[in-house]
């Protein structure tokens, strides 16, 4: 059978129409959020590169008002290292909703597994912050970019149906597209503590 991404492209489609019509709008909604981060990101750095702007005043606050989520980003690592964490977090994320879209393997069975690894993830988070080591974060950061790609194909499983009694209804969309969300911008703060804390 044809790639389920190239399905999703054609009319022609082996799914059902509210299935297509489901993951369609899934991934539109997905698409419209990274672009507003990514967004945001651009004028992170176009505030921190332009001094005209940063000293216009009704400007200025607005790209303050506009980037006071991700400015703790930028002020702790560099440039050059969020611009390859987001390169890496565009492949890993597309590479893995491809992978999980054509497998026919069912990783939602792993939801109860992988909850209890990310609180163990919490508590080896907590002693990172106390011994402070940065071969300690950046296995902390490598572990949980592990996991949370796991958690990007199972979330992904559930929304394409691989398993009835775990699949999302085809009525919450937005919370589907929040969920990859969430997975796909943890992917990126750990693929950015990774890369920030290696350089």
């Amino acid at each position: 059978p044809p790639p389920v991404w190239l399905l999703l492209l054609s009319d022609s489609s082996c799914l059902s129409d509210s299935s297509s019509w489901f993951i369609r709008k899934v991934y539109l909604t997905l698409m419209m959020q990274l672009l507003i981060t990514v967004g945001v990101i651009l004028i992170i750095f176009t505030f921190c590169c332009c001094a005209g702007l940063r000293r216009r005043v009704p400007l200025n606050y607005i790209a303050l008002g506009l980037v006071c989520p991700l400015i703790s980003i930028n002020s702790y690592f560099a440039a050059e290292a969020v611009l390859w964490a987001m390169g890496a977090t565009a492949l890993v994320s597309f590479s893995l909703s491809m992978f999980a879209m054509q497998s026919k393997w069912d990783f939602t069975a792993l939801r109860g597994c992988l909850w209890a690894f990310v609180w163990t993830l919490v508590s080896f988070g907590l002693l990172c912050a106390i011994m402070r080591s940065q071969y300690l974060n950046i296995l902390y950061a490598c572990i949980g970019t592990l996991f949370f790609s796991i958690y990007l194909v199972v979330d992904t499983h559930q929304m394409v149906g691989k398993n009835r009694k775990h699949s999302i209804s085809p009525e919450e969309y937005i919370f589907a597209a929040l969920t990859l969300y969430l997975d796909i911008f943890t992917l990126f703060l750990l693929l950015l503590e990774a890369i920030g804390m290696s350089r």
